[in-house]
């Protein structure tokens, strides 16, 4: 046993890995394979007969195989025709197993469920959709109950980071602004062939069905945060001029001298509300 192979397969097994398609560097295709790594990932999920599953990019099937029986519904959405055609092959003959060949960027999640707060959703996502895809399902937050994904070890550390720390910004502010995102356990590259060169992680994020402070004009939020980030090493004076004056800042008891990444989401959201008045 190699540090690369946490456990031996099968004859039967390594025969059916022999005809599944090699992985394809423009989908940013990585699979998992430890099977310790996928039983905790499982566990953590705790899938129930009564959820709405949707895995995002299945692959090889490494977490299907365990969500197929678990529950009424499973949804799984995979863009490679040929990984489809050989999940379908696989596990199409269970009625709850719905397959779905798109691209999960331009998915329409309402055609999935009108719901609210229904959709357990669930990925070993490419590192080069992850981010882009996060703000899509903010989007589609309402009917969404809760999200489990392996993602690169240093976004994971984006979504839960604190002010002040240099992980903190515009992923971590808008993420964190619909959700309470709890990190659950680093993965290393080996657990994966290929094998990334980068760190992974599981997370777990959960929509607020309150939010625990409201924005009256969440695309003015989005600009302030995005403009200010990009500034990070001015003062708020500075990196925030086009939006509010120092005077401003001094008047909603926020210091001007202050760097964006010691704000709270509570402050941003703040400031942006100060402008409609």
């Amino acid at each position: 046993m190699t540090k690369n192979d946490n456990y031996m397969m099968s004859d039967t097994q390594f025969q059916d890995r022999l005809n599944w398609p090699i992985p394809k560097k423009r989908f940013g295709q990585n699979f998992l394979q430890d099977s310790a790594i996928i039983a905790q990932i499982i566990q953590a999920i705790a899938p129930q007969s009564s959820d709405h599953l949707v895995e995002v990019g299945p692959g090889q099937g490494a977490l299907t195989q365990h969500l197929v029986g678990c529950s009424n519904t499973l949804h799984v959405i995979e863009i490679d025709r040929n990984l489809s055609k050989l999940l379908q092959s696989k596990w199409g003959e269970y009625s709850e197993f719905k397959l779905i060949e798109h691209d999960v960027l331009k998915m329409d999640w309402t055609a999935l469920t009108t719901n609210d707060h229904s959709l357990r959703v669930i990925g070993n996502l490419p590192y080069n959709i992850s981010t882009p895809l996060l703000f899509k399902l903010i989007q589609a937050r309402s009917l969404i109950k809760d999200m489990h994904f392996m993602l690169q070890k240093e976004v994971v550390d984006r979504l839960v980071a604190q002010p002040g720390t240099k992980q903190y910004g515009r992923l971590t502010v808008m993420m964190q602004y619909f959700c309470r995102i709890e990190k659950l356990f680093d993965v290393p590259p080996y657990a994966f062939k290929p094998a990334p060169k980068v760190n992974s992680a599981v997370v777990r994020l959960i929509p607020y069905k309150t939010l625990p402070v409201i924005c009256h004009d969440l695309s003015q939020l989005s600009d302030i945060v995005r403009h200010g980030f990009t500034l990070r090493r001015k003062t708020l004076k500075n990196s925030l001029a086009l939006f509010v004056s120092e005077d401003q800042l001094k008047q909603l008891k926020i210091d001007p001298v202050r760097r964006p990444e010691t704000l709270t989401i509570s402050e941003w959201v703040h400031i942006s509300n100060s402008l409609n008045h």
